[in-house]
């Protein structure tokens, strides 16, 4: 296969993937022309990290009568440029090179990442009682036009008071507009409508932590 670059930013590339004589498909990617998937051995594709991770974040108060609240699903609402819509969204962001422990071990910067990303879209702070794990180590969204891959993250949190929310630590062209907090009920509806309270489409990725929340895979 050959390779051949047509256009090139800081965020996105677009690459002809020429697979034959005549034969073109292109992909738009955020990797560098030596890391595209299309061009790893079988070995590497199954070892590779993503390039971004989603976050499943649900709140889950120790004792429901005490609190007042049941367990709710977090979500945001962040402005995505290619849409021109506020949409109902995980906390989420790209994998960061200091991410990376250069030992191979893939577990690692999923974590890390996810822990920053928390923090930086909602102010909060993984502690010692709240719980982070892997979903999934790399799921593709629409690999017809390009190979951005996402994991999928678990983060519970174990507590009965969510202090110091913000979204004030956006970073470059991020937009926030407020949090949700979803209940069961709430999401499942959500699920079965196809669009939010305000009849807006959301992500994939949304609509995997919907499923994943409502079907109490979480616990």
């Amino acid at each position: 296969m050959k390779i051949k670059s047509l256009f090139e930013s800081k965020f996105i590339k677009v690459f002809d993937l020429q697979y034959g004589e005549g034969r073109h498909y292109y992909n738009a990617t955020r990797r560098d022309e030596n890391d595209l998937v299309a061009a790893k051995s079988t070995e590497e594709f199954k070892k590779m990290l993503p390039d971004a991770v989603s976050c499943v974040v649900i709140w889950n108060p120790s004792d429901d009568e005490k609190s007042g609240h049941e367990p709710c699903l977090l979500m945001n609402r962040e402005f995505r440029y290619p849409t021109g819509q506020y949409l109902l969204s995980v906390p989420a962001g790209l994998i960061d090179s200091e991410d990376c422990t250069g030992d191979n071990d893939n577990t690692a910067p999923l974590i890390k990442t996810a822990m920053r990303e928390l923090h930086e879209e909602t102010g909060l702070k993984v502690t010692e009682k709240d719980t982070v794990s892997i979903i999934n180590p790399c799921l593709f969204s629409t690999p017809g036009m390009t190979d951005e891959s996402n994991a999928l993250v678990k983060i519970v949190l174990n507590r009965d008071s969510l202090n110091g929310m913000s979204q004030e630590g956006a970073v470059g062209g991020e937009l926030f507009d407020g949090f949700d907090f979803l209940t069961k009920a709430q999401a499942k509806k959500i699920l079965e409508d196809g669009v939010d309270e305000h009849g807006i489409y959301y992500s994939v990725y949304t609509w995997a932590a919907l499923t994943y929340f409502v079907a109490d895979l979480w616990r």
